[in-house]
């Protein structure tokens, strides 16, 4: 499995509205709004060999309401 996070900068008063279509895509892990540069951040778990950027693209970019986003690549947990 690849472990990745999100971070969403969402359209102005389309935070929860955003949080809300994300959460019934069911494609994540964890979602959490978030105070500073982004809104929300998202974790994500997807497996081996599937193209993050990909992904992103598709299922994240997609969403109604996200200005902007920024992805943090994790290699591994302690």
């Amino acid at each position: 499995m690849q472990t990745f996070y999100v971070q969403i900068k969402c359209e102005l008063g389309r935070t929860y509205e955003v949080a809300e279509t994300l959460a019934d895509q069911e494609r994540h892990s964890e979602i959490y709004s978030t105070a500073g540069d982004y809104d929300l951040i998202v974790k994500y778990h997807v497996e081996d060999g599937v193209d993050v950027g990909h992904f992103i693209g598709e299922q994240v970019h997609a969403v109604p309401g996200i200005r902007d986003t920024y992805t943090l690549i994790t290699f591994k947990a302690f």
